[in-house]
């Protein structure tokens, strides 16, 4: 399990990320329902349901791409809950999605050098043309990272192809690279194993792997591959229709009666 977070009051530890409560409706139906989960830092959380869309409706309202009805949402201890996803991204929190969302004419150096861009390169047009030293200088870093990102993710060999043209499994290592090039605190993961082949299944999890043993990063994924969420998380939530069924161990949760029932029906 992870280390404690910083606490607020030097005795109670805050999660990387804290969500209370949170309720989603769409008219009449409810997406979410009184939903509660914390992850840690260097902790794997995983989500997983048997129907319903409740799962992907609950990483839009952590990511900010869509307002919770009611509930709290807590970043390091900070409440989120109204804040744009852009507000978000630059607290730390990245994620990728069960679509690939990659700018297919562009290479694979430059979609990870994207997630950088909002930092700035520092003197505007006058830092460009006379190449002011601070330019030069956060250029240069922007670069190692990328480097860096590319290297961990297995992409150094493709990083000047077009992302349009690579294969799926090359395509989600892209996203993690995008996700991870800019020291995130807490990553999203959307089903990161679908359609992916047995030996991308194994470097994603190595991946996921190193990001988790330096003990700074979170990660909460939704993951239907049932096996790499046991290796890959140390609690997991089952959801039913939006509605947390069970949350424990991945061992408790096998042995829960009512997900028994949720996955057999």
């Amino acid at each position: 399990m992870s280390e404690s977070s910083a606490s607020l009051n030097g005795s109670q530890p805050v999660p990387l990320l804290d969500v209370q409560g949170l309720e989603q409706r769409f008219g009449g139906i409810v997406a979410v329902s009184d939903m509660s989960l914390t992850v840690g830092r260097g902790e794997g959380h995983g989500t997983t349901e048997p129907n319903g869309a409740g799962k992907t409706t609950l990483f839009d309202c952590i990511a900010g791409l869509r307002p919770p009805t009611s509930g709290c949402i807590l970043l390091e201890g900070r409440d989120v809950t109204r804040g744009s996803a852009v507000k978000r991204a630059r607290l730390g929190l990245r994620r990728t999605f069960q679509r690939q969302q990659v700018f297919g004419w562009l290479s694979v150096e430059d979609n990870v050098l994207l997630a950088m861009e909002w930092r700035g390169g520092g003197g505007g047009l006058f830092g460009d043309v006379f190449r002011l030293p601070g330019r030069v200088r956060r250029e240069r870093d922007r670069r190692t990272r990328v480097d860096t990102a590319l290297e961990r993710c297995g992409l150094t060999k493709v990083r000047d192809e077009s992302a349009g043209g690579l294969s799926i499994g090359a395509l989600r290592r892209v996203e993690l690279a995008r996700a991870i090039v800019d020291e995130p605190v807490l990553l999203l993961l959307d089903e990161p194993t679908s359609g992916l082949e047995d030996s991308d299944i194994d470097q994603l999890g190595g991946i996921l792997q190193d990001l988790r043993a330096q003990g700074t990063c979170g990660t909460l994924l939704i993951e239907h591959h049932v096996p790499f969420a046991i290796q890959h998380c140390d609690r997991i939530s089952v959801l039913e229709l939006g509605r947390k069924i069970a949350s424990g161990t991945p061992e408790e949760v096998m042995e829960d009666e009512s997900v028994r029932e949720a996955y057999l029906a």
